[in-house]
């Protein structure tokens, strides 16, 4: 495999690798992980020259970000760029309890991750999702004392509209938004794309084979372990699920002729929607990431992305990509008035 080239995040952020590793399923909603395989996942992928770590302060509260650390022990903290949401309220039992994004509570969840991860500063500091009781000026005001006191580098966003991102970036130079981009959630490029890219901000898109839905390994039959929250996902209910995976199976015999996996294919197509664009792969295992790097070496031609969009069509997939609750948290998924 070929060298891992870079993109920057957006036009004041990092260059980071083209393919950056999100840790999330290592700790938390995607069913019990091995941390011994998880810890060598992360080790595989830094050699592999993935520099970009996403991870949450609340993804198994606390111990992904221990897990990173550990991940880390030995290694050149400047070499890595960790990417790090808080905001998200989660009771003892994993309950989500809506959002805190106030200056005092940003700060706060700051000075934990920073004791968690045993480093001195992180890379890009987001809020998982807009707190709707605090203006959006507020809590990048409060990330912009950090990153004046030097213990944030940049301010990232996280699944926010476009009319939030403008009131955003005219506070502080915004690095990227993260947001899910994938063949079946595209919603984001009707507005937040283009004004994005007229800001000068970056993507770091999550969800780009849609929670394991476009990887080509889904089966109908798959049986859900506890803690698994893709069991109240409306893409994987029933009548929902045979839907996208006869969707998965157009995209298939597309990745077949290319000599490529389904999950490739799907992952190239991301990085082809532009330069200024970083998906994120949730691999949590070292087999799966090996996959994943592989498709970096797939080119995606005008006419395969014609085939693949006759294929999968924008709004193609049936059922949102959350249940309802966490869907009206979803600032991103409000048109501009």
């Amino acid at each position: 495999m070929t060298a891992i080239p870079t993109r920057r995040l957006g036009r004041t952020g990092p260059l980071a690798s083209a393919l950056g590793l999100g840790a999330m399923g290592m700790s938390d909603l995607y069913g019990p992980a091995d941390e011994a395989e998880s810890i060598a996942t992360v080790n595989a992928a830094l050699d592999a020259g993935i520099t970009l770590i996403d991870t949450g302060d609340f993804y198994g509260m606390g111990h992904n970000e221990l897990l990173i650390r550990e991940a880390l022990r030995g290694r050149d903290r400047e070499s890595v760029l960790i990417s790090v949401k808080f905001g998200a309220q989660r009771g003892p039992d994993g309950a989500w309890l809506g959002v805190d994004a106030g200056p005092a509570a940003t700060k706060t969840a700051l000075a934990y991750t920073l004791r968690r991860l045993r480093t001195d500063h992180v890379d890009v500091y987001r809020p998982a999702r807009l707190d709707p009781k605090v203006p959006i000026e507020e809590t990048v005001g409060a990330i912009a004392e950090l990153v004046q006191a030097g213990y944030v580098r940049h301010i990232g966003l996280s699944e926010v509209g476009a009319d939030t991102l403008r009131r955003a970036a005219a506070v502080h130079p915004i690095s990227d938004l993260q947001i899910e981009y994938s063949l079946i959630s595209r919603s984001l490029e009707a507005e937040v794309l283009p004004t994005a890219r007229e800001l000068g901000i970056g993507i770091t898109a999550y969800g780009v084979l849609s929670r394991g839905l476009l990887s080509g390994h889904w089966t109908a039959d798959r049986e859900l372990k506890g803690g698994d929250f893709r069991g109240s996902s409306p893409r994987f209910q029933g009548e929902n699920l045979a839907h996208n995976l006869a969707l998965v199976e157009q995209l298939r015999r597309i990745a077949e002729a290319k000599g490529a996996s389904t999950a490739q294919v799907a992952i190239a197509w991301v990085a082809a929607q532009g330069e200024d664009i970083v998906p994120l792969v949730g691999a949590r295992r070292r087999e799966r990431l090996d996959e994943a790097l592989g498709a970096l070496d797939v080119r995606l031609d005008q006419a395969d992305l014609a085939a693949i969009e006759a294929a999968v069509p924008a709004d193609a997939a049936a059922g949102d990509r959350y249940a309802a609750a966490q869907m009206a948290y979803l600032d991103s998924e409000r048109r501009s008035h």
